[in-house]
């Protein structure tokens, strides 16, 4: 049987990285539901502690989500962790850009946070590992 994943990613500010990553990648921050929450802060199953107003809406503090603008690809969710990333990732994400478009969006995304951490080549194939502003590492190819 076949499954389906999301990806997540831990953030020690999720809301923030989940809009780098929207404009990164070209995608949609998920909306919030302002009426959901407050239905189940009244209910007594969540309380005011797990909200918090980013932007202007009523959020859960611990996430946010992105999705691919035509439902096309897994959700990511940014996950609310107190420690700050430490080590390499053991998993990233390899973000194709196109041949011809990889300096333009490495410049793109280093103005927006993003660094560079190396540049990679196999025959042909070149890649771009760069760090989001939490220090997730990805590629673009």
């Amino acid at each position: 049987m076949a499954h389906t994943f999301q990806v997540t990613v831990d953030s020690v500010a999720p809301h923030p990285l989940a809009d780098w990553w929207a404009d990164a990648l070209g995608w949609e921050r998920e909306p919030t539901d302002e009426a959901f929450i407050r239905r189940m802060v009244d209910a007594g199953h969540a309380t005011e502690a797990d909200t918090m107003r980013y932007d202007g809406q009523l959020v859960w503090t611990a996430g946010a989500a992105i999705n691919h603008p035509t439902g096309g690809a897994p959700r990511v969710l940014f996950q609310l962790v107190p420690e700050p990333k430490t080590v390499k990732n053991r998993v990233h994400l390899d973000v194709r850009v196109g041949a011809e478009a990889v300096d333009a969006e490495v410049a793109r995304l280093t103005a927006r946070g993003g660094t560079v951490l190396h540049e990679g080549h196999q025959g042909p194939h070149r890649w771009v590992t760069i760090a989001d502003p939490e220090g997730n590492e990805f590629c673009l190819t």
